[in-house]
């Protein structure tokens, strides 16, 4: 059974192994860093900054094998109503367990009910099929913003799209992430 619990720096040495290739590493963080492969160093950097913060959390989902995937969570502005997930990740070699899935619905029930915001937004781009397919599985959906987000990611126009998941929909049972992490199909 996956738990979350705070990032810890030990944590680094684990997640930047997960990423194998500097597609996906762009995949995964845009252009937030800059140089590819990201040492373990750079990203306790990144959240050592961060932490002063009482507005964005580094968070890590464990099993009994230890580290099995992160993300961030953090307030996009000063109204903290809404929570914005970022540098989502699994560990490549677990891929197609459901482990995105169930962290998400973990990270998901903690800013609802924990922290107690109205929506929860993420973006993602468009070539990554893999990551929207499961953030649509947990219930987020697109939504249309007036100007599209776009990176230059190793020499091409990356668009993002924009997505999010609404209390309502959640306190309501539209929100159907449980019966993913339970393994239905569906």
């Amino acid at each position: 059974m996956l738990r979350l619990r705070p990032y810890k720096p030990c944590d680094a040495q684990r997640i930047t192994g997960w990423i194998t290739d500097e597609y996906g590493f762009r995949q995964w963080c845009a252009n937030c860093y800059e140089r590819y492969p990201i040492a373990p160093e750079e990203m306790n950097r990144r959240y050592d900054s961060e932490r002063d913060s009482d507005g964005s959390w580094a968070m890590t989902a464990f099993d009994e094998n230890g580290p099995a995937g992160h993300l961030i969570m953090r307030f996009p502005d000063e109204r903290r109503d809404t929570l914005r997930f970022g540098f989502v990740i699994v560990d490549d070699k677990r891929r197609g367990a459901g482990l995105g899935r169930e962290m998400l619905a973990l990270a998901i029930k903690f800013a609802f009910e924990m922290v107690g915001v109205e929506r929860i937004t993420l973006g993602v781009f468009e070539n990554n099929l893999r990551a929207r397919r499961c953030y649509e599985a947990c219930g987020f959906r697109a939504v249309e913003r007036p100007e599209r987000e776009a990176y230059i990611c190793l020499g091409e126009r990356w668009n993002c799209v924009e997505m999010e998941l609404r209390n309502g929909e959640y306190r309501n049972g539209e929100y159907r992430a449980e019966k993913y992490v339970e393994g239905e199909e569906g």
